[in-house]
């Protein structure tokens, strides 16, 4: 596809051919989804049985409409979508989102169905978005919304877009967003991808100032050299961050009986990715941590990593997933250490990782923080913190300093809290909202800060192969 797809993620209007007042329905679904996400253009239901759907007059057929709906969202019954889409491009409409299965997947019948869909809008030039397909959701600019999809919750709003050959997948994602505060703003169910492939959508996102990473769940591709080529164009402006299903033999079963893709080993989907820019995931948690990360620091960061802690164990650790992530941990700084011992217990660990003890209090964070950002802010690439909330500490103070100090740091910062955390999702918020992504995990925190650490050098090569 060369046109813009900007009508299917800011339609001036929308009509829902088979929208409902039952909550149960597709239609229903769609269309109090659009009401729930606030969608300011023209919002026009399209029933049969005309009258008024949630205070909105119905239209019995889109050629009831004065003028063209930007974008048509098809619930209907499967018998009737051939149909409405025939009515609908014969009355000028150009963009169809068709929601239902019951094409090329459901055996000859739907073969049939297929060809004479394609043929439909190959006679009038629309553009069909799905078969058999969630929807998409385009929430990265809250003030200018659009939701026509039947998933039942909305993402939060942000800069990641999510790209899916799986319904469920991008339900996941969604659900997990809000637990993991990922700024997820787009999601896209790819479907049958009768126009639209997932490349097809990489242009889009590539020039659209919202959006600043792009994540997919990938099964199956249509044309790999074509894929290849968009997408180390969106990967040279923003990181473009790919699961690949059907790694293993059985998953690759489970592939092709799913969408349809290709055997493929893990060794050639690690080739196929590099080649692409893509930075590979290998499981649905890294993909969504990956969108946190990016969320946050969308240029990625470099390798050289500080680990604060307050504990010897979780410190091991969280260095051997990062050695893992192949990030670096540099020595302290002379300068440093210097003024880290005039203050620090005498047992304390002066070194990378970093260990304050499990007493340590608000102020010998801050006092430690303060240290790091006046004296070595240059020798780290990113402070990865790691927070144990041991009985005999209050955290709350502790939360409060760093929330306070973390706005003032000139590097990327992690925040991982280990333990029994009575306030954790308020602890969470307080550092969230200032800017810090918080994990209870500190090897998820090293592997994401590895995934972001990968970024850089794909953005360089990728900009020097074009200039």
């Amino acid at each position: 596809m060369h046109k813009s797809l900007k009508p299917f993620f800011d339609p001036a209007s929308v009509a829902i051919v088979g929208a409902s007042e039952r909550t149960t329905s597709s239609g229903g679904a769609v269309l109090r989804n659009m009401q729930i996400a606030g969608y300011k253009g023209t919002l026009i239901p399209v029933n049969p049985k005309g009258g008024e759907i949630l205070g909105l007059p119905v239209r019995k057929s889109l050629k009831e409409l004065e003028s063209p709906a930007e974008l048509v969202v098809v619930v209907v019954a499967q018998a009737a979508i051939l149909d409405v889409v025939r009515e609908g491009a014969q009355n000028g409409h150009k963009n169809f989102l068709v929601l239902p299965g019951g094409f090329i997947e459901a055996g000859e019948e739907g073969r049939k169905r297929d060809a004479e869909l394609r043929a439909i809008a190959k006679e009038h030039g629309a553009v069909i978005a799905g078969p058999n397909c969630a929807g998409i959701i385009n929430v990265f600019d809250r003030s200018s919304p659009c939701a026509p999809t039947f998933l039942r919750d909305l993402p939060k709003g942000g800069g990641v877009a999510l790209l899916s050959q799986s319904g469920a997948i991008a339900e996941e994602v969604i659900e997990k967003s809000h637990r993991l505060d990922i700024p997820l703003g787009a999601v896209v169910s790819i479907g049958n991808a009768m126009h639209l492939h997932i490349d097809d959508y990489f242009a889009q996102l590539a020039d659209d100032p919202r959006c600043t990473s792009v994540l997919i769940y990938l099964e199956s591709i249509e044309d790999p050299a074509r894929f290849e080529r968009q997408a180390r164009k969106l990967a040279a402006k923003k990181p473009l961050v790919a699961l690949v299903g059907g790694r293993t033999e059985p998953g690759s079963r489970a592939s092709r009986a799913h969408t349809g893709g290709a055997a493929w080993s893990d060794d050639q989907i690690e080739r196929f990715c590099n080649a692409c820019g893509m930075v590979r995931v290998t499981s649905l948690r890294q993909l969504m941590l990956a969108g946190k990360g990016f969320g946050r620091y969308p240029q990625g960061f470099g390798r050289r990593v500080l680990l604060l802690s307050n504990s010897g164990g979780p410190g091991v650790i969280a260095t051997d997933a990062a050695a893992k992530a192949e990030l670096e941990l540099p020595l302290l700084p002379e300068a440093l250490a210097a003024r880290l011992r005039k203050f620090l217990p005498p047992e304390a660990s002066v070194a990378n990782p970093l260990d304050l003890l499990a007493d340590a209090r608000e102020e010998r964070y801050g006092e430690t923080f303060q240290a790091v950002l006046d004296v070595a802010a240059e020798a780290y690439d990113a402070i990865l913190m790691i927070h144990v909330v041991p009985f005999m500490v209050d955290a709350s103070p502790v939360i409060e300093r760093l929330a306070q100090l973390a706005p003032r740091a000139k590097i990327p910062l992690f925040h991982s809290m280990m333990g029994t955390l009575e306030q954790r999702d308020a602890w969470f918020a307080k550092m969230e909202s200032s800017g810090v992504p918080m994990f209870n995990d500190v090897e998820e925190m090293a592997g994401t800060a590895g995934l972001l650490a990968r970024y850089p050098a794909i953005r360089r090569a990728l900009s020097e192969r074009v200039s």
